[in-house]
């Protein structure tokens, strides 16, 4: 299936939470703009870093800019309290989609649709989003249970559930859903301590819901924006590109999961492809683990961009 989004004029990308927050980090441009919750002259709060990811995405194309939530965040309130601090309006978002069904990405949900204001947004998922019930393995012998993301908690929600396994058109075009991606590198192979029970048995969890989605800048190429990419940040570029019939890529930003041991092997020939795929910008992020991030930054200089919370990137044509 081919659909290649509209090509836009610039897209903003807020980021409503990740693991990381520096206050005084002063180096704002062009295309970074840090957050700064001042209220009546003051800083009246800080911004809550955790363990998970949530964006605001914004596509200009012409005189009209269109919104869309990618992701939710870890904690209920994590995302909405750092929206409510910098004052973030998202009244006028349209649509939201998630890249996959997991903890970290789903549990703001709720408290980010009541600062929308209306009922019936639409939620586009991988129908696999609500797979159950769903482990990460801790340590031999013991396995720790993740809350399950159900049909019924997104309707208490208030947002109305698109499912799909294959790539669809957002906001008239301007953004891609990807749906689920194909696995066809030969290192990427995804988290060996996640698994699922299923006819009361224990089987890998190759998380066939993580997704991304992607917009096009006039002239630059594609931004894709992942939340996990465990199906391989490597597998999403090229699917992006084979989805898009767009070989150009601008931006790679989101979370690669490439931390901890079990993935140390796979950081050299991820940043190996990264570098061959000639991105303008790099901007890892939640997941990514602080070993690759340090190995993109040290061998993609010019193209690397450290996110944090709270952080506004734009990405112009």
């Amino acid at each position: 299936m081919n659909i290649t989004p509209n090509e836009a004029d610039k897209i903003e990308i807020l980021t409503l939470q990740d693991n990381y927050i520096d206050l005084v980090s002063r180096d704002n441009s062009n295309i970074i703009e840090r957050a700064m919750p001042i209220k009546e002259g003051e800083i009246k709060n800080s911004i809550l870093a955790e363990h998970g990811f949530s964006s605001l995405v914004t596509v200009t194309r012409g005189k009209q800019s269109r919104k869309i939530l990618f992701d939710f965040g870890f904690s209920s309130m994590g995302a909405a309290f750092n929206a409510d601090a910098m004052g973030v309006d998202l009244g006028d978002v349209e649509a939201a989609a998630l890249s996959h069904g997991h903890l970290d990405h789903v549990g703001g949900l709720s408290e980010l649709m009541k600062r929308v204001g209306r009922k019936g947004i639409e939620l586009v998922v991988h129908p696999d989003a609500f797979r159950s019930p769903r482990y990460s393995i801790v340590s031999e012998g013991r396995k720790v249970r993740f809350p399950d993301f159900t049909r019924q908690k997104a309707y208490e929600a208030g947002v109305s559930v698109i499912e799909t396994e294959v790539p669809k058109s957002l906001l008239d075009g301007d953004i891609v859903f990807l749906g689920g991606i194909p696995r066809r590198t030969d290192f990427e192979k995804g988290a060996p301590n996640l698994i699922y029970m299923k006819d009361g048995k224990e089987m890998k969890d190759d998380i066939p819901d993580d997704t991304s989605i992607v917009a096009n800048i006039r002239g630059k190429g594609l931004v894709i924006l992942s939340g996990c990419a465990h199906s391989g940040v490597i597998n999403t570029v090229n699917y992006a590109k084979n989805v898009t019939g767009v070989n150009k890529v601008f931006v790679i930003m989101g979370g690669f999961h490439l931390s901890g041991p079990d993935l140390s092997s796979v950081i050299e020939p991820t940043v190996r492809c990264l570098k061959e795929t000639v991105p303008t910008y790099v901007v890892p992020t939640h997941c990514t683990g602080r070993n690759a991030v340090m190995q993109i930054e040290r061998q993609m200089p010019e193209s690397f961009i450290l996110n944090m919370v709270g952080t506004r990137l734009t990405f112009s044509a």
